[in-house]
């Protein structure tokens, strides 16, 4: 082996080659053969790692830099910038709310709690979240996905969602989190023909039931995935019949997602509908067997140490202010009788139904079926919907009777989707494919069986012409008097109607119109630039919107307190859906409900007797989560009862008796075996968010920092931004060095357009403008960002020469990037870290935004030699590093004992369950050989697993510190201003009076004026308000100045802060007080000491005396 001194390149050379696309810094050189050298090496700038073996003449081609002197010469702005580069780059290191405050949403409590306090403190996200309904879950996933994005952990995201609910979620991601996903169906499969659609996007959405099919399971076998998000999970079911395991197609799709990512997150708000197998196998997707029990699970809920699943109920939900997010919601039944005449058309209708029903089981033609309950949903909807549905079936079987076609052709083959499925479609095509069922379908075989349908069907057309002639529908007039008592005409009150029916939507709307009111109609059919429209005409122009179920997704109605649902949907999911439209976060109302149902139809009495003993358990109860889990409380689905109803597979009046047969008692312990009320975490703990909301607002970048320096970088790089008197910035030629960004730049951030005509650096401004929302992450700000690292990389080791206007500071400042890892080779940890060492030798840590109080130096002095970087580095290992270590070790160490104690437990006792059975096997005769392999093979398993498992656990809980990257240095002169030189008895004493004051006044203060935070004091009260206090002392009196970081955090925090002026300190101390000066001075703005100046004049007219 050669020594070191006969290496062709030094190891720690900067060297510039075209062999690299950037200088690189020489790691190892090895020998490799005669005349070779295998050199391992990393990027000055990207931190890529390179490696390569080079010949003795290319070696002889590389430009190695000189060793660069730290003279502190190098420009101040670019130094300035670089840094503050850095700080933007990693701004999550600084808020812990980041994603709260790049995006456009106000959350609340328990969404804060869920991804900051449980889901992101986990080493890897593998998280079940099951808040009731309303809980905002999109927005948790939001949130949750925005943070691990800022990390750079995440990169390719999946989407797994209801198919009605693609478009929605995909608006919500880009609309709340300027997030872009593409929606992948069977069209975008096949323009991809040949090219794989999951490999070629990093951000799809696509929905369960398309997933779930062989052929599409077959090519997301080649994609992986960051974070995989799946709504609706509880859709994702198996079920544990002794020995055996039926999984759903759904289930096996989470099988293979669970496979095929390193992040999990599943979102329901029915986890596992009281069934304990279900739900064991459920998580099993998240970690399998890592709880082995749901006593297991029910304890780590108890002991709150659950690193699985959260699950909060809607009656726990508070704001930031303690009130309850969901006011009362009542819900009355308003039953009615029909007329003669429509009882006729009932009688009739039903009986073809339940006729033809019966024919097309038993020729096991289930398609046929389906299309016949539709009918009678139809009448069950309006007399309108009943007749429109039965003459365009007429119409069409007419159609069929004149061509002489062969219906047993037309009228047989396999239905597209599952009724399941079908409910999953948007609206649009579900309506298409229900009517053409519905139309072209029949059980006859025959031109005589076809005749006597064509018969019957001219039969029921006429019964319904006759019963609209009779005058208005009686479900009809049941509305109007609902209408009538509401008193709504006259009044600021505002409607929302439901039905299932698109006909009976166009009958509503005409009815309501001639009645005198203004209305909307939504529905599944329009688009949603259309759909946002008529939210915005409901909520400022008309009283009365109709809408179709899938209308009011996606759309905010919480401005609505009043609701009819004219028809009542089978399916009881769906109507827990429509309630949840106004029912949710942002209703300041109490909610009235109003259930129209025909009592004296044999689906109308199943449902208002079903409606009439909720409202009685919701009375015992005291909770109106009942009507969240209609359908979990009766043994048999709803909407299978209803068919047996209908079609007299069963008679209506014993389904009628077994309800209300049904003990209270039995369905109040369903309520809450369904709503797992026993796994719920009844305590969210809104003193640790309120105190991680706090330590957001004094440590964010946005909006402030962000805006001065989008302003300053553009000044510096000659781009053209102009910020408008409302506030609002424009960039009208983006210089193409920004816009020409790497591949791995735009897949992480996106396009950096040519041109911007509205920027707004405050969310609420964006928000009242409708103008794009820039912070970090934003791809212009994330693009001028990048430019500056890599543009002031040699100014940032060269040094720059900064004043100190208060003439405080003469030293040197030394700005790290900490990096802690783990097993994996994961980050487990990043900071920034700011080191400011005197000229005597003394080091303290700083803010990194200490510069932003600093005066730039044009052509400095000479300074003296730097300290010694090893005491220095020594200190930042000593005061920065390991403390960060250790609190992180403590955190992994608690995470890890919760793993042992359910993972590892769960699959010891697995494991020597299945021992057990071997043994047991053993000693019996007539075993299968097939069932002894299959629990050795599961028992094989259960070891692999519990091996994997703990080795992830030593691997967490290993972390190594990498080697700190120094940032830059810069030189630190005083240079108080003119009449401003500071005095630290005076300073002291100024000091010491607030302290007093605060104490004398029950609070709490704590002296910070050394960490340079913008405030001197933060004081707390017993209530726990807090003051954050700027405290300026004069000798005798005058003008006083703040720094950008005090005004900043005095705009930041309102009326929070408090400006404590001393005067006449050294003779008899007077205390000057001014709450919320941002709102109150306009100090002059001096740039050229970066400074705000107050005169006297003005903060005494303001101040009060204490």
């Amino acid at each position: 082996m050669q020594g070191v001194s006969q290496l062709p390149v030094p190891i720690g050379s900067i060297v510039e080659s075209s062999h690299f696309r950037e200088p690189v810094r020489v790691v190892q050189v090895q020998p490799f053969g005669d005349g070779f050298w295998q050199i391992y090496a990393q990027g000055v700038r990207t931190k890529q790692a390179y490696d390569g073996i080079f010949s003795e003449a290319d070696l002889a081609q590389w430009q190695i830099q000189a060793p660069l002197m730290r003279d502190f010469q190098g420009d101040p702005e670019a130094f300035f910038l670089g840094i503050e580069a850095y700080r933007l780059h990693y701004a999550y290191l600084f808020d812990p709310l980041l994603a709260v405050n790049v995006s456009q949403i106000d959350p609340l409590p328990h969404q804060i709690e869920a991804v900051y306090h449980y889901i992101l403190r986990q080493p890897d996200v593998r998280f079940l979240l099951a808040d009731d309904p309303g809980a905002g879950k999109t927005i948790m996933a939001g949130l949750l996905l925005k943070e691990l994005k800022y990390r750079g952990v995440v990169q390719r995201v999946l989407l797994v969602v209801p198919g009605h609910l693609k478009y929605q979620w995909q608006r919500e991601m880009k609309e709340k989190f300027g997030e872009q996903f593409v929606v992948v169906d069977r069209n975008v499969m096949n323009a991809h023909w040949g090219r794989s659609v999951w490999l070629e996007q990093d951000q799809i959405i696509t929905s369960m039931d398309y997933a779930k099919q062989p052929d599409v399971m077959a090519t997301l076998h080649e994609a992986h995935w960051d974070l995989v998000i799946v709504d609706e999970a509880h859709k994702m079911a198996a079920y544990q019949y002794g020995s055996k395991t039926d999984k759903t197609a759904r289930y096996r799709l989470g099988e293979l997602l669970s496979t095929r990512t390193h992040g999990l997150l599943f979102l329901t708000a029915t986890p596992h509908r009281g069934d304990p197998e279900n739900f064991r196998l459920f998580l099993d997707l998240l970690r399998p067997g890592f709880f082995g029990t749901v006593e297991s699970l029910q304890q780590s809920i108890e002991q709150r140490d659950n690193p699985l699943y959260l699950r909060r109920l809607k009656e726990d939900l508070k704001d930031f202010s303690g009130r309850p997010l969901f006011p009362p919601r009542h819900v009355f039944t308003r039953t009615f009788t029909l007329s003669d005449a429509e009882k006729e058309l009932y009688n009739a209708l039903t009986e073809y139904v339940e006729r033809e029903y019966g024919r097309a089981l038993q020729g096991e033609n289930r398609n046929v079926a389906f299309a016949l309950l539709m009918l009678q949903r139809r009448f069950a909807s309006s007399i309108y919907a009943a007749r429109q549905s039965l003459e365009r079936r007429l119409k069409r079987l007419e159609e069929y009777l004149q061509l002489g076609i062969r219906f047993t052709e037309q009228g047989q083959g396999k239905l597209p989707y599952d009724e399941e499925e079908l409910e999953e479609l948007e609206e649009g095509e579900r309506f298409k494919i229900e009517d053409e069922l519905l139309e072209k379908l029949t059980n006859a075989t025959t031109q005589t069986e076809l005749q006597q349908e064509v018969n019957t069907l001219r039969h029921l057309v006429q019964l319904a012409k006759q019963a609209e002639k009779q005058g208005i529908e009686t479900k009809l007039k049941e509305l109007r008097e609902v209408l009538d008592e509401l008193q709504l005409l006259g009044r600021n009150e505002k409607l929302l109607i439901f039905t299932e029916s698109r006909d009976t939507l166009d009958y509503l709307v005409k009815k309501l119109r001639s009645w005198g009111y203004s209305v909307t109609e939504l529905h599944g059919g329009m688009n949603l630039d259309a759909r946002i429209q008529a939210e915005h005409e409901f909520r400022h122009e008309t009283q009365v919107m109709v809408s179709t179920e899938a209308g009011g997704e996606g759309i905010n109605l919480q401005f609505c307190s009043l609701m009819v649902n004219y028809d009542i949907p089978w399916n009881p999911n769906r109507l827990e859906q429509r309630m949840g439209r106004i029912h949710r976060y942002g209703q300041t109302r109490e909610v009235h409900i109003y259930n129209l149902v025909a009592h004296d139809t044999r689906e109308g009495e199943v449902l208002a007797t079903l409606l009439e003993k909720l409202e009685r358990i919701r009375e015992q109860m005291g909770t109106d989560r009942v009507f969240d889990v209609i359908g979990e409380l009766l043994e048999r689905d709803l909407r299978e009862l209803i068919i047996d109803a209908v079609t007299n597979r069963r008679n209506w009046q014993e389904i009628v008796e077994s309800i209300r047969a049904l003990p209270d008692r039995e369905l109040i312990e369903r309520v809450q075996q369904a709503t797992q009320e026993a796994l719920a975490t009844r305590h969210i703990d809104m003193q640790a968010i309120v105190g991680e909301e706090r330590r957001a607002r004094e440590n964010r970048l946005v909006p402030e920092y962000v805006e001065q320096f989008f302003e300053r970088a553009c000044q510096h790089l000659q781009i053209g931004a102009r910020r408008s008197q409302t506030g609002l910035w424009s960039v009208p030629n983006v210089p193409f060095e920004l816009r020409h960004r790497s591949e791995a730049f735009k897949r992480a951030y996106g396009e950096v357009q040519g041109s911007y005509q509205r920027l707004a650096f405050r969310k609420e401004l964006a928000r009242a403008s409708g103008a794009e929302f820039i912070a970090p992450g934003h791809p212009l700000l994330e693009a001028i960002g990048e430019r500056l690292r890599e543009a002031s990389h040699d100014t940032r080791q060269r040094g720059a020469t900064f004043y100190d206007p208060d003439g405080k500071l003469d030293g040197w400042l030394y700005f790290y990037s900490v990096e802690l890892r783990d097993g994996n080779n994961r980050t487990a940890a990043q900071q920034i870290a700011t080191v400011y060492v005197a000229q005597d030798g003394t080091s303290r840590l700083v803010p990194p935004a200490i510069l932003w109080d600093l005066v730039p130096a044009q052509n400095p002095p000479t300074t003296i030699p730097e300290p010694d970087t090893a005491s220095i580095g020594a200190f930042l290992m000593r005061e920065f590093v390991m403390p960060l270590r250790d609190e992180l070790s403590r955190t992994r160490t608690q995470l890890a004992e919760i793993k042992r104690k359910y993972g590892v437990v769960s699959l010891n006792r697995r494991i020597g369950e299945l021992n057990d059975k071997l043994i047991e096997y053993s000693m019996r005769e007539n075993i299968p050989e097939a069932e002894i392999a299959n629990t050795q093979r599961r028992k094989v398993e259960a070891e692999q697993r519990l091996a994997a498992l703990e080795q992830e656990i030593e691997r967490e809980q290993s972390l190594s510190m990498q080697s700190p990257e120094l940032l830059g240095v810069a030189r630190v002169l005083p240079k108080p201003l003119l009449g401003m030189t500071p005095d630290a008895e005076v300073e002291a004493i100024g000091m010491q009076v607030a302290m007093e004051y605060e104490r004398q006044q029950g609070r709490n203060p704590v002296d910070v004026s050394v960490q340079n935070l913008g405030y001197d004091i933060r004081s707390e009260a017993p209530d726990g308000a807090v003051r954050y206090i700027e405290v300026k002392a004069r000798a005798q009196t005058g003008d006083i100045v703040l720094t950008p970081n005090e005004w900043i955090m005095a705009q930041r925090l309102g009326d929070e802060y408090w400006l404590y002026i001393i005067t006449h300190a050294s003779e008899q101390p007077q205390l000057h007080m001014i709450q919320n000066p941002a709102s109150r001075l306009q100090p002059e703005q001096i740039r050229e000491i970066v400074r705000y100046q107050v005169p006297q004049s003005q903060w005494q007219s303001e101040a009060q005396r204490a």
